[in-house]
């Protein structure tokens, strides 16, 4: 896995952000809830003052639809780590962790072993942010990697990775700064870790698509999607993490056959507006509908 996970953290940032502006929203309407998102957002005590709805609503101009995709995304993931976890998974690889929480702000069982994987810089920003106590922190290690130059197998091995126990990776919201050559690797790397015990694995791509015909990537009459696409990838690329890969349907399911895994589920943000908006009054438009990047869970064949 080369080229892997970017070394700066705007990216990272960013979705912190739209977490912590979620978690300003009242508790009977909010999607997901992360009390250290603050930490790691630059103007985070403006974001504060401005609360919930201005701050969505200024997402809103922007891109409608973003802020619900990438909190969408996020408890899409949060529900799917509690439920591997109550099913006896024992251990959770979490790939360019970047400023993660999930391992302290869910309610997670002591018996999952937690493994935070990413570049050796990235864990010592995130890691001088943090409060000194924080829930879970016994269970949870860092792995410290440089993919342009070490195994992800090895290091993950060196800090107690057990092969005997299932295991969930999650790669959030990275696939598309990366090459395809090490998406790939890596996740023929996870297959071969988890052959003894099976694994379950969460990755999200950006569809192909949207390079192509932009606008079947939202739902009908999304407001001005080719301009919206070019606006969201100019940023990305002056951020410095600009998006590389992108991929076909069938394309990500031969990948993942390729590499020992068969998809169960591959959603996008209108799958989910039902699930998570509906219930709590905050139901998308369709016009409002972001579904430029999928959501799959793939499962081992092993």
């Amino acid at each position: 896995m080369s080229n892997s996970i970017f070394t700066k953290d705007g990216t990272a940032q960013g979705v912190a952000k739209q977490r912590l502006i979620e978690t300003l929203a009242k508790s009977s309407a909010r999607i997901i809830n992360d009390p250290y998102a603050d930490r790691f957002v630059t103007g985070a005590s403006f974001i504060k003052l401005m609360g919930h709805k201005l701050n969505v609503w200024l997402t809103q101009k922007v891109a409608p639809g973003f802020h619900e995709h990438l909190i969408s995304r996020t408890r899409f993931i949060d529900d799917l780590i509690q439920k591997m976890a109550a099913s006896g998974v024992e251990q959770y690889v979490i790939l360019g962790a970047g400023y993660d929480m999930r391992a302290h702000r869910l309610k997670l069982p002591s018996s999952l072993k937690v493994f935070e994987v990413d570049q050796p810089e990235v864990q010592i920003r995130k890691r001088s942010k943090l409060p000194k106590e924080l829930p879970n922190s016994e269970n949870v290690t860092y792995v410290a990697v440089d993919f342009a130059h070490q195994s992800l197998s090895k290091e993950l091995m060196a800090s107690g990775f057990d092969q005997n126990k299932p295991t969930i990776f999650t790669l959030e919201g990275v696939s598309q700064y990366i090459t395809k050559e090490a998406v790939s690797s890596s996740i023929k790397e996870m297959a071969m870790l988890t052959q003894k015990a099976g694994s379950v694995f969460f990755i999200s791509y950006v569809n192909e698509l949207l390079n192509e015909n932009p606008e079947v990537c939202f739902g009908k009459g999304y407001p001005k999607a080719a301009a919206r696409v070019k606006l969201i990838k100019t940023l990305a690329a002056k951020a410095g993490e600009p998006w590389i890969s992108f991929y076909r349907n069938d394309e990500i399911e031969t990948v993942l056959l390729q590499n020992g895994y068969a998809i169960k589920e591959n959603l996008t943000l209108e799958d989910l507006n039902s699930q998570y908006f509906t219930p709590v009054g905050r139901t998308l438009p369709e016009n409002y509908l972001f579904n430029l990047e999928h959501f799959v869970i793939a499962k081992s064949l092993s």
